[in-house]
């Protein structure tokens, strides 16, 4: 679920222009957490897993349109396949990763569960900081890897509730908040070295009081050409910044989870309360677009 891999990666210092010649240089570190990523890998994989089981395979995954219960069930057994020959082979990258052969849609859902014992497994016996493949520069380690299919089970498991009928299961609200701060550290910021960020002034703060957690997202530009495959930049994204003086434009409140849904386009701006120009709200919802599926 990676947003324009190839351009944008959590990087250890982003240089924001913000009208000072110098630049600022912003931190987006992997934060420190208590949160158990592979018992969550595995329990949220299962319950995937036990929500398909209930779906008609033809039926349409709400939040995906376009995909049905049974393309979402090879989906997340796909990207742990993936994922688990990168964490077996460390030099093995994402072009020589074999592809996963999509079984019969009766089948998808023991591939389902196979795929994913076998990279709990795989991450449970593997050194978390080996090193691994990541399409992320702030990846490279199986602890990466660790929190990134987390996550991406977690998100998909709210997908197979719902094409299923299933109430939405809630999780714990360190997990969620965790899972706001991989979308705005890991899916949302950070510059390859050869792109610049230019803000443009309008800032956004994320706060979730049931956690106690903040972020600040400034909007702006980012621009470059890639040296690997000459493509121009010059569209709009966000960044995650450090406390600023000056107010936020805008700032939303949410439970993390409600706001982990919203971020992933999971859930509708009903469960935002937004202060100050909710204009910027829809700003950001289209930012990251893109990558919420």
């Amino acid at each position: 679920m990676p947003l324009r891999p190839e351009a944008r990666a959590a990087l250890p210092l982003v240089l924001v222009d913000t009208g000072d010649p110098g630049g600022r240089a912003v931190c987006c570190r992997m934060p420190e957490s208590d949160v158990s990523f592979i018992d969550v890998l595995a329990a949220e994989s299962e319950r995937a897993a036990a929500a398909l089981e209930l779906a008609p395979a033809t039926a349409r995954v709400p939040a995906c349109p376009d995909w049905t219960a049974a393309d979402l069930a090879f989906h997340l057994a796909e990207v742990q396949d993936s994922w688990l020959h990168h964490v077996r082979q460390a030099d093995v990258s994402a072009d020589t990763v074999p592809e996963t052969e999509r079984p019969p849609d009766g089948e998808l859902v023991a591939l389902l569960r196979d795929r994913s014992a076998a990279l709990v497994g795989a991450l449970r016996a593997a050194d978390p900081t080996s090193p691994c493949w990541s399409w992320s520069p702030s990846g490279g380690t199986v602890s990466w890897v660790r929190r990134r299919q987390a996550h991406e089970a977690l998100i998909h498991r709210v997908d197979a509730e719902q094409v299923a009928g299933l109430p939405v299961t809630q999780p714990d609200p360190a997990l969620a908040a965790d899972g706001v701060d991989e979308m705005v550290t890991v899916m949302l910021s950070g510059l390859p070295d050869w792109a610049r960020f230019s803000a443009d002034g309008t800032r956004i703060r994320l706060t979730c009081p049931d956690s106690g957690r903040s972020w600040l997202l400034a909007f702006g530009r980012f621009v470059g050409t890639s040296p690997t495959s000459g493509t121009r930049y010059d569209e709009e994204c966000v960044e995650a910044v450090t406390d600023d003086p000056e107010p936020a434009t805008a700032t939303v409140s949410a439970s993390s989870w409600n706001l982990d849904l919203w971020l992933w386009g999971r859930a509708d701006a009903e469960v935002l309360d937004v202060t100050g120009d909710a204009s910027a709200v829809a700003r950001l919802r289209a930012v990251i677009a893109d990558s919420s599926q």
